[in-house]
């Protein structure tokens, strides 16, 4: 897991909705008709602010979210919720809802339903990732390893379990065969054999035996206390939420993009097809995309357009890369060549964003040839770099890539620290290394003024690399252990994280 407002995906989130689009309220919005207003409290705590409170009408596909301010007030307006009735839940940790939860809604005037309340028996189901991570003991280099458990699952799931350490072992190999593309709903096996230092980093039993002493291997209760985050409160209450069911609970959207007229792209992260939303209306259809390497796991990761408004998506195992032309709704896709392919090719990202300056389109192997590679359009042609023969020693790998204006390539190291660049031209290498050692920078994007803003997943900050000047600048995130993934800067100046 990027509207301009935001579009924010997350694996976790795959089977309830497509994605999450958060606008910040407008002057329009606030001064329109509210069609659902009331207060939220609760017996203990009196009006309660940053409680997220959505509202799905019957039969609907579509769900709408505010939160209240801090007089406890929230208000859906007319634009997002017609009249009829609906299902209403809330989203407080350490709180439930008592009552109503269903309201009816009128075409004439504003229903008003006020929301009390009650402290939850156990919040264990309520907390976030970022909040296990925040009350389990460790070092911060214990608690960094586990963002990896995170793609495919919540750590509810891992500090729930009683394995012990010996046993933990054997789950890592397990959990080391399955490829990224799984989840709970949907386990995909690599074909190659697990490699548990790749999938967990050096020093697999020191892990297991991190995992056996935060879990319930020896105790019925956990050792530690459970931490919470605090909710909303002022500009950050401020906000609708709309969410759109998917068809199956098995389609993970995972790269979601909004064309020139407003349609919404989506990659499935677990099968073989690419995905549109029209959200006037919540139809969902969806396009197959070849299979290009049978009996290898399904689905694809970046979806990027390029300057023709045509879409290109990385096809992950399936080796290659794909592009989709909109007004013929046909595929073309591209095999990298037998000579750069393994058993762990992965084509994570693709770089199509200025393939019309020299007729060439950047790719990665973020698998088992750790590279770059550049096609030409015209013949098909690969050039293959390995950007990281003369680096220092330590992991490296080549996640995002985004091509400037001039189709140099930028590249962001996520297993070391680095942004690399390769020149167009001359294919040079040059890595530049970030202010935050270890930052592991992962996904962002290139602006109109040729800056590079990515997300630094073990530094905990949003950074900038301007490639004219060639400096850095970098942002802390305000939540602990979120891990930025992915950065866009919005056409009002102001830069969106997932």
């Amino acid at each position: 897991m990027r509207k301009r407002s935001v579009l924010g995906v997350t694996i976790a989130a795959a089977a309830m909705s497509a994605f999450v689009h958060s606008s910040r309220l407008t002057g329009a919005e606030e001064s329109g008709r509210i069609a659902l207003s009331g207060q939220v409290r609760s017996i203990e705590d009196g009006p309660m602010e940053g409680v997220v409170v959505s509202a799905k009408q019957d039969g609907s596909t579509v769900t709408t979210s505010v939160v209240s301010d801090e007089q406890g007030r929230y208000g859906f307006p007319s634009t997002k919720v017609a009249p009829g009735r609906y299902a209403i839940r809330i989203r407080a940790v350490g709180y439930e809802l008592e009552g109503p939860k269903a309201v009816d809604v009128g075409a004439d005037k504003t229903a008003t339903t006020d929301f009390t309340l009650r402290k939850a028996k156990n919040i264990v189901g309520q907390l976030t990732d970022a909040e296990w991570l925040a009350s389990i003991p460790g070092t911060e280099n214990q608690k960094k390893q586990l963002l990896g458990c995170t793609n495919c699952h919540t750590l509810e799931r891992t500090l729930r379990s009683t394995h012990d350490a010996e046993e933990f072992m054997g789950v890592l190999e397990r959990m080391a065969s399955y490829a990224n593309q799984s989840f709970p709903l949907h386990p995909q096996m690599r074909v190659s054999a697990p490699n548990l230092t790749r999938r967990f980093g050096a020093g697999t039993d020191d892990l297991a035996k991190y995992l056996a002493s935060i879990n319930l291997s020896s105790s019925p209760t956990w050792s530690y206390p459970l931490k919470t985050l605090p909710r909303p409160t002022g500009a950050s209450t401020r906000v609708i939420i709309t969410e759109y069911d998917l068809p199956r609970k098995t389609i993970e959207p995972h790269d979601v993009i909004v064309d020139l007229a407003g349609t919404v792209w989506f990659s499935n992260f677990g099968e073989q097809f690419l995905g549109r939303l029209d959200p006037k209306t919540a139809k969902v259809t969806e396009y197959p995309v070849p299979l290009v390497r049978p009996g290898f796991p399904t689905g694809m990761l970046d979806l990027e357009t390029d300057q023709e408004g045509n879409l290109w998506l990385s096809m992950m195992y399936q080796g290659g890369i794909a592009r989709f032309d909109k007004r013929t709704e046909t595929f073309k896709t591209w095999t990298v060549p037998p000579e750069f392919t393994n058993e762990e090719t992965q084509q994570s990202m693709v770089g199509p964003q200025h393939w019309e300056v020299d007729g060439k389109v950047w790719l990665n192997d973020a698998g088992g040839a750790t590279g770059v590679y550049r096609m030409e359009m015209a013949t098909g042609k690969f050039e293959k770099w390995a950007p990281y023969k003369d680096a220092p020693p330590g992991p490296h790998s080549v996640y995002g890539v985004y091509a400037d204006s001039k189709n140099n390539l930028f590249f962001l190291d996520f297993g070391g620290e680095n942004v690399g660049k390769i020149d167009a031209k001359s294919g040079t290498v040059t890595l530049f290394p970030t202010p935050t050692p270890r930052s592991r920078p992962r996904r962002g994007r290139m602006d109109a003024q040729d800056r590079l803003w990515f997300g630094e997943f073990y530094g905990g900050k949003i950074g900038m690399f301007d490639t004219k000047t060639e400096k850095f600048q970098e942002w802390p995130v305000p939540t602990p252990h979120t891990a930025p993934y992915d950065v866009v800067l919005d056409k009002n100046g102001e830069v969106w994280g997932a």
